[in-house]
């Protein structure tokens, strides 16, 4: 009798399984992006129109970094952009998901992105603070704002100051000051001196940091090392180097937390779609960065590096093929 139960249970777990290979393959696509105006937004409709002419039908939507991973895994969408950082807890159903979310899985990272702490170089100087570290050791009551909670950065920011064992609450015991501002808004706070520091995740060179080059002093906070391996081995994060020169206040390299933007696609759309698709990205990459200028970065070595969401077995298929992976 117990044979025969165990004999039932491995048979429904493989009829519910996953099966890339044979699934059928759709007539269309849909593509969550990003808010309207953003660039998310007008990549997704970019990527949308490369994958129209080249394999198949795809339309593009609105969406955001937390709710594709949602979406796509419960197979309201199809494609989407995320960041690599929420694979862990998508794997794992914790903050900010609900519960975990398998059907979301990697065509390829695009490209990469940096935790930047810009605080006023006044501030910086009379509290010799050089490292994001600093804040926090001396308990400061520093005045900072990020992105809203909902955003990946914002999510990055929250993770990234609880390896520092730090919370927002923390900070204002220390009679400090937590804001949420939109990239605008906060650069105008720090330029105003209405806060010390802005937290937010971009692309480099990030427009939003030259601007404030304009407006203020500044430095770019490096995070601690201890930092960065603890987020290495608990949100599957990397070390990006903003390098020296990129901006007037970067006299060195600078090691933050880094991270991707990635095109996630339901884990079980045919392997054979998904390696097309792969390779319409790749084989399309300049009229993709003539409209995007991330894009400029794409590469198949960056595209296939590991982190927490799977890569889809019809991505790595085209990976191999190229040499990319091995």
């Amino acid at each position: 009798m117990k044979k025969m139960l165990c004999f039932i249970i491995v048979c429904l777990f493989i009829s519910t399984g996953i099966n890339h290979a044979s699934a059928q393959r759709p007539d269309q696509l849909k593509f969550v992006a990003g808010p309207p105006g953003g660039t998310w937004f007008s990549m997704g409709g970019t990527i949308s129109d490369v994958m129209t002419k080249e394999v198949i039908p795809t339309t593009s939507s609105t969406g955001g970094g937390v709710s594709n991973v949602v979406n796509i895994s419960r197979g309201k969408a199809d494609l989407g952009l995320s960041a690599a950082v929420l694979g862990t807890p998508a794997k794992t159903g914790e903050t900010p998901f609900k519960s975990p979310l398998p059907n979301s899985m990697r065509l390829g990272n695009l490209y990469k992105q940096y935790l930047y702490v810009v605080i006023r170089k006044d501030y910086a100087q009379e509290h010799k603070v050089t490292t994001l570290g600093d804040i926090f050791r001396q308990k400061l009551p520093i005045r900072m704002a990020m992105l809203k909670p909902g955003t990946v950065s914002e999510f990055v920011v929250r993770q990234t100051l609880a390896a520092y064992d730090v919370s927002y609450d923390q900070i204002k015991e220390w009679g400090g000051k937590i804001e949420f501002a939109s990239y605008s808004d906060g650069s105008n706070l720090l330029a105003d001196n209405h806060i010390d520091a802005f937290a937010f995740t971009v692309s480099s060179p990030a427009s939003i940091v030259l601007k404030i080059e304009t407006q203020v002093d500044i430095e770019i906070l490096p995070t601690d090392q201890d930092v960065l391996d603890k987020m290495k081995e608990r949100m599957g994060t990397t070390t990006h180097n903003i390098p020296k020169g990129m901006y007037k206040c970067a006299v060195e390299d600078i090691p933050v937390v880094g991270d991707y933007t990635v095109i996630l696609i339901r884990g079980d759309l045919p392997d054979e779609l998904v390696y097309e698709m792969t390779k319409a990205l790749f084989e399309n990459k300049t009229t993709l960065a003539q409209s995007i200028k991330a894009l400029e970065a794409l590469n198949p070595q960056d595209a296939a590096a590991e982190n927490a969401f799977v890569l889809h077995p019809g991505a790595l298929k085209y990976y191999k093929e190229i040499g990319a992976v091995q």
